[in-house]
């Protein structure tokens, strides 16, 4: 998938100045996946950086083993401090070379360690969009990240399982839309979604 290392902090960091100006008041509100709340999307990218932490370090365990579709994630009380630790810990990890070398493991799948920096670039953009959209804010993604995203999702176009596991079916955005839209529409959503 890639053949370089890419820097997750700026898309970290992107995400983390989203969950920040997040409300008490717009825990409960709902986002543009499924059965999630804003409350569960966060406890979702808290478990996500913790898991994918792990897989670079290639500290393999339970954050690694888990199914992310197994439970609904949800958070803590000490979320705010949680999730923006998670998420910088997560951009460290990943820019050590090895992170991206060697066959490592992210919710029970053993995979290459490339494949999974290319994935969480995805999850990174793709739930940061999804957090911005519920909580009515600007979103600008990393270009790097965003690029490497939606070249993933373009792989995952003809997936096997496709509506059935990560992805919903493909929402068709016209290719003079902007790139975002665009791999919005290939994760199965649809770009015009609002609460």
């Amino acid at each position: 998938m890639t053949d370089t290392i890419l820097d997750l902090g700026p898309q970290t960091r992107i995400v983390a100045r989203l969950a920040e100006t997040v409300t008490d008041d717009q825990l409960s509100g709902p986002t543009p996946c499924p059965d999630l709340a804003v409350r569960h999307l966060l406890g979702h990218l808290l478990g996500l950086s913790v898991a994918f932490r792990d897989a670079a370090r290639k500290d393999l365990g339970r954050t690694t083993d888990t199914q992310p579709n197994v439970v609904v994630p949800d958070i803590g009380p000490g979320w705010r401090e949680e999730l923006p630790k998670a998420l910088d810990e997560l951009a460290d990890a990943w820019r050590d070379p090895a992170a991206w070398t060697g066959m490592t493991r992210a919710g029970g799948v053993d995979l290459p360690g490339a494949i999974a920096g290319t994935i969480v670039a995805d999850e990174l953009v793709i739930h940061g969009w999804d957090l911005a959209r519920a909580t009515g804010l600007s979103y600008d993604p990393d270009p790097a990240a965003l690029d490497s995203a939606h070249v993933f999702l373009l792989a995952a176009v003809d997936a096997p399982n496709r509506g059935n596991g990560l992805f919903g079916p493909v929402v068709p955005v016209p290719d003079a839309e902007p790139l975002l839209d665009r791999a919005v529409g290939l994760s199965g959503r649809d770009p015009g979604w609002r609460p």
